[in-house]
């Protein structure tokens, strides 16, 4: 079999516990028969960290629906003994889940299972547009070019008179002068572009879009064009964005998206390429 040295395979018949280089002269052959039939079944097994293992059989308990969203785990102790691992490495296995929102801690009362909310899963996925920088920036926003022209074809489909509503709330606030730039814009164009995406009813897409958006960036976007005379064309785009949906056209709401970031994108290839 591949994957093992032949050290690999004389650690196999040590009696456990035991340590050294040389074959064992009284071979542990149940035990080693043992840790065979486990090798040979999950072959990475031993390379996989342990406290990783633990948050794996977490997960797999509530994709199986063995525990499911508001439902208490099983006690630290009994799932020690029930995975085969130290208490410690199954905290921490407890803790990883529950800083990606998957688990809750509530005092005196033990772990549960979270209402597994795309918000709440996604939520440490947000600060991969906080906190990139060039190239990776860069990337972030060819990925919004693949999901928001779509998501604002489906938007044009699926919007209901009060999300249409709330989305021209938030365009009458982005102001196009040339000399604009002001933290009431750019809180506005953020909210403009999310409440476009919640508007097609996918709480997964709005969740993805939300974690590809910055305030940050945003803001120095804005700054951007100010600076080149541009802040009127930033305004047009969301208009006909804005005409799109109102007029319930798909193709023409997913061509003025495209625009949109396309123009983002190709400012920010400018200003990295400049700096």
């Amino acid at each position: 079999m591949r994957g093992r040295s032949m050290v690999d395979w004389y650690d196999l018949f040590r009696p456990e516990g035991s340590h050294g280089g040389t074959l064992d002269p009284k071979p542990d052959i149940l035990g080693a028969m043992d840790r065979l039939e486990r090798a040979v079944s999950d072959p990475d097994r031993g390379r996989t960290p342990v406290t990783q293992r633990a948050t794996d059989r977490i997960k797999a308990m509530i994709a199986s629906g063995e525990v499911g969203p508001g439902e208490r785990l099983p006690t630290e102790r009994d799932l020690s003994a029930q995975f085969g691992v130290s208490r410690s490495s199954m905290r921490e296995a407890i803790r990883a889940l529950t800083t990606l929102g998957v688990l809750e801690s509530r005092h005196g009362a033990g772990v549960y299972v979270t209402a597994l909310r795309p918000a709440d899963l996604l939520e440490t996925f947000s600060v991969l547009a906080e906190v990139s920088q060039g190239r990776t920036l860069l990337e972030v926003l060819q990925v919004r070019r693949m999901l928001e022209p779509a998501a604002t074809a489906l938007a044009a489909a699926r919007a209901s008179a009060e999300d249409l509503d709330r989305v021209g709330a938030l365009l009458d606030r982005i102001e196009g002068g040339s000399d604009t730039f002001c933290t009431d814009t750019v809180a506005a164009d953020l909210g403009f572009h999310q409440a476009i995406v919640a508007s097609t009813g996918n709480a997964t897409l709005a969740a993805v879009n939300d974690g590809l958006s910055s305030r940050t960036f945003n803001a120095r976007v804005w700054a951007g064009h100010r600076e080149a005379g541009l802040t009127a064309k930033l305004r047009e785009d969301h208009e006909r964005i804005h005409e799109a949906l109102v007029a319930r056209d798909p193709d023409a709401a997913r061509a003025a998206a495209t625009v949109h970031v396309l123009r983002v994108e190709r400012w920010l290839s400018a200003d990295l390429a400049g700096s």
